[in-house]
């Protein structure tokens, strides 16, 4: 059953065999017709020979869907999810489940060298192994729609179908944590029971860690509501959380700024850096890393490959919440955390203050300072006024961190801007969410601002999807 009721008529088929070439990052076969035309194949793997249905045509390409399979890739494997596929009312969530798990990596892989060489002209020196973690229940950050569907008598919580504005008929979904999974259709039950089941369009997940441990602790629900929730409505949600262990109900009556707490008391939404003797507080709107197991290996990682020592200023660009901040400030000698949000300052602020103390196997953090800053519009004089730092940490939005490569690559050709002591990091450790904006700057920062690229490599952030994370070091040359 899905939200669609819409008959679509079955688009004309291919009766010609074609060799798949290789897999784009939305999980597409990639072959060539024999006049040359390029042709993107829904649920073919590399090394297939497929025959498929065409759903949309331009002058030099066609975009189809796998209707037979001649000779079944070794890659292949059996999806994990039922919801996943390519039949009406498939869920949208996930595009690679049926290509085993480590040739996704490798798939994201070539990606990012790929966009390194091609936008910005970079090889790496040197390619990281892979950061990997577990390939299902991973997903502790979820935006999930709901509808009540009134001719199917149904309310539908999850993602959207396959290339379609309708919501898939999710009765479970296993990147999601197995105890929020499971709570899928007791959710549904609740939102059809309540009086204001049309106007409660979205629930945002967000899971913290189970104190001094490594399982779920806090599962944070936002729920977004357009009219005010009836007595009755609040009654039926404080039942539900105290029907399920670790839920707590967050209102979102508009914007952001709007969500609060349902019932006070508690405890906090958290997750930790074990490594590091750090804990992190934060609110379930905030910006945190989608897949805690990588966040943690990634941000130890991050350090190592930095190097910093005690006697070392560091600047964390684009610090957030302070995520890789509190953890530089276990190492260097003096931190400056910047980012463009004064919320998200103040809270990095809080939680370097609830840390700050020596802790066992950790001395007390060194002196750090968060400010606010619109990192979209740096320029040479205010990268200097923030004072040198021996190396940086960058770890911006899918937008990248253009206008700062731009500013550093400027002052590397003005010379007279160093008077006063200002000098270049002589080691920047580059987190990327976006491999062609990570290749972009990367061109900056190696052709225009005096550095090498000596190491690269892919994060698997979002397994079975077609998101690519990865990490970068740039050297002085």
């Amino acid at each position: 059953m899905t939200e669609s009721t819409d008959k679509k008529m079955a688009p004309p088929a291919h009766d010609e065999w074609l060799q798949v070439e290789s897999l784009d990052l939305d999980a597409q076969g990639v072959a060539h017709k024999a006049d040359g035309m390029v042709v993107f194949i829904e649920g073919a793997l590399p090394f297939e020979e497929v025959r498929f249905n065409v759903h949309r045509k331009k002058n030099n390409w066609e975009q189809g869907t796998v209707t037979a399979i001649n000779r079944e890739s070794s890659q292949r494997v059996r999806p994990g999810c039922p919801h996943f596929g390519l039949h009406a009312g498939a869920c949208g969530g996930c595009k690679m489940q049926h290509l085993d798990a480590a040739a996704q990596v490798a798939v994201k892989q070539r990606s990012l060298e790929d966009n390194l060489w091609h936008l910005g002209k970079v090889r790496p020196e040197n390619v990281l192994r892979p950061l990997e973690g577990p390939a299902w229940h991973y997903r502790y950050r979820a935006r999930l729609s709901v509808r009540h569907v009134v001719k199917k008598g149904t309310v539908l919580i999850g993602f959207h179908e396959r290339k379609s504005r309708y919501l898939a008929d999710m009765k479970v979904c296993p990147v999601l944590p197995a105890q929020v999974s499971a709570m899928l259709m007791p959710l549904r039950e609740l939102i059809g029971s309540m009086d204001a089941r049309e106007t409660c369009p979205q629930i945002e997940l967000a899971c913290g860690d189970a104190p001094g441990a490594t399982g779920l602790g806090v599962i944070a629900l936002v729920l977004r509501h357009l009219e005010p929730l009836s007595d009755a409505d609040v009654a039926r949600l404080k039942a539900f959380a105290a029907r399920n262990e670790g839920v707590q109900w967050w209102l979102q009556a508009k914007g952001p700024e709007t969500v609060k707490l349902l019932e006070e008391g508690g405890p906090a939404l958290a997750y930790g850096l074990p490594e590091f003797g750090v804990t992190m507080p934060f609110k379930p709107t905030d910006f945190t890393q989608v897949n805690p197991h990588i966040n943690r290996v990634l941000v130890g990682r991050a350090l190592r490959l930095l190097d910093v020592r005690e006697d070392e200023r560091v600047i964390d660009w684009f610090c957030g919440l302070g995520n890789f901040t509190l953890p530089l400030a276990s190492r260097a000698r003096e931190v400056l955390g910047i980012e463009g949000s004064d919320t998200l300052v103040g809270r990095a602020t809080a939680n370097f203050e609830r840390n700050r103390a020596a802790v066992p196997g950790r001395r007390a953090l060194a002196p750090t300072t968060f400010v606010a800053r619109n990192l979209f519009e740096m320029t040479p004089a205010m990268l200097v006024a923030d004072g040198a730092a021996d190396k940086w940490l960058v770890d911006p939005p899918r937008e990248g961190a253009f206008a700062l490569a731009k500013a550093l690559a400027d002052l590397h050709q003005q010379v007279e801007l160093h008077d006063g002591g200002w000098a270049p990091p002589r080691r920047i450790v580059y987190v990327s969410c976006n491999p062609s904006t990570l290749a972009r700057d990367a061109g900056l920062l190696v052709h225009q601002a005096g550095y090498r690229c000596t190491h690269a490599g892919v994060v698997n952030m979002f397994p079975h999807t077609a998101h690519v994370e990865s990490i970068a070091v740039f050297e002085r040359a």
